[in-house]
């Protein structure tokens, strides 16, 4: 008689919180991209080569309710759930909180006694707020591997005796949170913060933003993110990326781990899409040359995107990039105003924009502009300058913010100190929510800049020059996307409420 070996019990269940429709309106449907959840990686890896029992639960992926999160863990009955909230980019952290606040919720009304840890950028920012105000017995203060690991080896019947020697722990006692030292920060990546758990990920699940394949829409999957770099150096006053790190380092991998991955992913599940996590990955010249030497050596016909600064691109390397696979360059342009950019540690020229912006497309790489609107010496001509100039370079692709005090950003401590009002929610925090709220600046009304920033948006993507550049560059095809793309109207409380008031 053959009977099935008994489950050995699992010791980690980490989830990728999700919720696409609450964040993104219709936009979550098929034009955003769904990128496998890089801490859940690292810290499902990390926690696995020190012996423990690992998986991942991507519900932004499967397209999850909490309901059925709930009943996944019930089945999956680990001795402990990492609740990991960091999303796809430093600012997601903040959106994704509401739905990882409710899941939580849930699966503690139906397992009281199973342990919940909750790890992000958001946490590190709001450590001692956020254990007050969520259902879960513990959050992290710093990157999370190290700090859940020590909660594992810890962990005993759902009870840990000593939290005080947990690094980067925060705990309740007496009914106040207890804030433990953050862990050292892990300073050998290739061997520590791997992420090789791609396994334990639904592969076919995940695609690229429409734009990367724009010419040939078809190749969005299968789709991965990696990352070569950690951290940032710079301090843009909007920007909440080293909220988890305290300090302002930047660690970098070895450019052959970096390659090592790439070709696991391209030979095993024949990924030729990438999308390179890094806040700033055209910096250290080293190390991209590197990666790019070895990448051009393979030839394995890539489209790969990646974040860059208008001060870091060097024009005599920009032929090495294309070479390599990337066909996509991502710059924080922000403002339009001298002024504006300044004060948001943004220390560069017009002619200096308009120059690498043309160097980067004269060497066959495609620009995607990053414009912010709203920052606090905004004005609705500082504004009209942005979108000038947004206008003026014709990338052929842009992203329009309004400006966010993010929890763990200069501008979130700012607003705090002038006691300026914040979103009601966290998913106030997402740029695309029905409940979106910016930041008023110091001339005009939060609503005055959702609304220029909604309107910019639709006077870009509907602009005739834009239009017919797109049509050259990528075909009919893509244009009919776009156009089809900026019909999509967002729903806004904010503007809804103006519309009344006049």
């Amino acid at each position: 008689m053959n009977m099935e070996a008994p489950q050995e019990p699992l010791d980690l269940l980490l989830i990728n919180p999700g919720a696409r429709k609450s964040i993104y309106q219709d936009l979550g449907a098929d034009l955003t991209a769904v990128e496998p959840p890089l801490w859940c990686r690292l810290i499902g890896g990390y926690a696995r080569d020190r012996g423990y029992s690992v998986n991942i639960l991507d519900c932004e992926a499967l397209n999850l309710t909490p309901e059925a999160i709930v009943e996944e863990v019930k089945t999956a009955a680990p001795r402990l759930v990492g609740m990991i909230v960091f999303g796809h980019q430093p600012s997601a952290s903040t959106q994704q909180m509401t739905s990882a606040g409710i899941t939580s919720s849930l699966i503690k009304e139906a397992a009281p006694d199973l342990p919940i840890i909750m790890v992000g950028g958001h946490i590190s920012a709001l450590p001692e707020r956020t254990l007050m105000e969520e259902a879960v017995d513990f959050v992290c203060k710093g990157e999370g591997p190290v700090t859940v690991v020590q909660l594992l080896d810890a962990l005993e019947d759902g009870k840990v005796e000593h939290p005080e020697r947990i690094e980067g722990l925060v705990w309740m006692r007496d009914g106040a949170p207890v804030v433990n030292p953050s862990a050292a920060l892990i300073g050998d990546l290739d061997q520590d913060l791997n992420g090789n758990v791609w396994d334990l990920l639904p592969m076919e699940q995940y695609r690229a933003h429409n734009w990367q394949c724009f010419g040939d829409l078809d190749a969005r999957q299968p789709y991965a993110s990696i990352y070569t770099s950690l951290g940032c150096p710079y301090q843009c006053v909007f920007c909440c990326i080293n909220a988890p790190f305290d300090i302002n380092r930047y660690r970098m991998r070895s450019p052959e781990a970096v390659v090592a991955e790439i070709d696991l992913l391209h030979n095993t599940y024949g990924i030729k899409t990438y999308k390179i996590i890094d806040e700033m990955f055209v910096l250290n010249d080293r190390h991209v040359n590197a990666i790019c030497d070895m990448l051009i050596d393979r030839d394995y016909g890539l489209n790969i995107w990646a974040y860059a600064r208008v001060d870091t691109v060097k024009p005599a390397m920009l032929g090495k990039l294309k070479r390599a696979g990337i066909r996509w360059l991502a710059l924080g342009i922000e403002s339009g105003s001298e002024h504006v950019r300044d004060g948001a540690e943004k220390a560069f020229n017009q002619d200096e924009i308009i120059a690498i912006v043309r160097d980067i497309q004269e060497a066959g790489i495609h620009v995607i502009g990053n414009f912010i609107f709203g920052l606090p010496d905004d004005d609705l001509d500082t504004m009209q300058q942005t979108l000038d100039l947004a206008l003026e370079l014709n990338c052929e692709f842009i992203n329009v913010y309004s400006a966010m005090a993010y929890p763990g950003s200069p501008l979130y401590t700012q607003a705090v100190a002038k006691d300026l009002p914040l979103p009601e929610n966290w998913s106030g925090f997402s740029q695309h929510s029905y409940d979106c709220t910016p930041l008023p600046t110091d001339h005009i009304a939060a609503a005055e800049v959702l609304q220029f920033r909604d309107q910019a948006f639709q006077t870009y993507f509907s602009n005739t020059r834009y239009l017919d550049m797109i049509t050259q560059v990528f075909g009919w095809d893509t244009r009919n996307h776009v156009e089809d793309m900026a019909r999509h109207q967002l729903k806004r409380k904010l503007l809804e409420e103006l519309d009344a008031a006049e």
